[in-house]
């Protein structure tokens, strides 16, 4: 299977609706594709605190629209980062979308753990209190959020679940980019699974955002990635690695503790 990795950078130049299009176009361009994963909210921009309201839709929006429309004419699987959704009672999410090729919402993810370090989102967000999992022809897919990526009880959960393959999206800044390689290399390794990681690129607010989206198998080789600035990378995977690196080396049938005390 292909999948592309989008490494956008947010142009805060253009009003909202032409990013959406500007975006529709870039993902309509890998129609060959299998996969396609967005970094974490290209729309807004993560460090845009100040346009999460007047930005933030519903998920029958016309930004999902827009999404679910491009992955059916592309006939692709969309992992469409995320948005900032407008839930009930005006609540707001960070959430991840996931489209199969015909355009259907398969799943829509809200950030899990919200970040509060140098950021408003914990005082302007919602947590999100399911952990996600999509099934698809390519494998059991996994979803995280920026943040998530610290959190190895939560990969672990998924992963207990059947999870195969994780989708990882981000706006991780520069400064902290060692952790990012070593953290997503830590989950691939940890769960024998597939890691398939897109960050943001360019600058936001002040914050330069990091890049170096990835493609980390189930022994923590990383397959492809990409620099710092805007770009896209392109990874062949099999989810069939998974089960040969889970029998070859049967790490999880040695724990003495899983996740919630089964």
């Amino acid at each position: 299977m292909r999948a592309v990795l989008v490494q956008a950078a947010v142009d805060h130049q253009q009003p909202m609706d032409r990013r959406v299009a500007h975006m529709c176009d870039e993902v309509s361009s890998y129609a060959g594709a299998d996969l396609v994963v967005l970094p974490e909210l290209w729309g807004t921009g993560y460090f845009r605190f100040d346009d999460y309201e007047q930005t933030a839709e519903p998920l029958d929006g016309p930004l999902a629209r827009a999404l679910s429309e491009t992955a059916r004419a592309s006939g692709v699987h969309l992992h469409a980062g995320s948005i900032v959704e407008r839930g009930p009672r005006g609540r707001l999410y960070n959430t991840s979308l996931t489209f199969g090729p015909d355009g259907t919402l398969l799943s829509a993810y809200r950030k899990f753990h919200l970040f509060g370090y140098q950021s408003r989102e914990t005082a302007l967000l919602s947590p999100g209190d399911a952990v996600p999992a999509t099934d698809t022809a390519f494998g059991r897919m996994g979803a995280a959020t920026c943040y998530d990526l610290r959190f190895p009880e939560f990969f672990r959960a998924q992963a207990q679940d059947g999870t195969e393959i994780f989708l990882v999206v981000a706006a991780w800044p520069a400064t902290r980019i060692d952790h990012w390689r070593l953290l997503l290399q830590a989950r691939a390794v940890e769960n024998q699974a597939w890691v398939l990681a897109c960050n943001a690129a360019g600058r936001q607010d002040g914050t330069e955002l990091g890049g170096h989206s990835m493609a980390i198998d189930p022994w923590g080789r990383v397959v492809a990635e990409s620099g710092a600035e805007a770009a896209a990378v392109s990874a062949e995977f099999d989810h069939a690695d998974v089960a040969r690196a889970r029998a070859d080396f049967p790490a999880f049938a040695d724990r003495r503790l899983a996740v919630g005390g089964d």
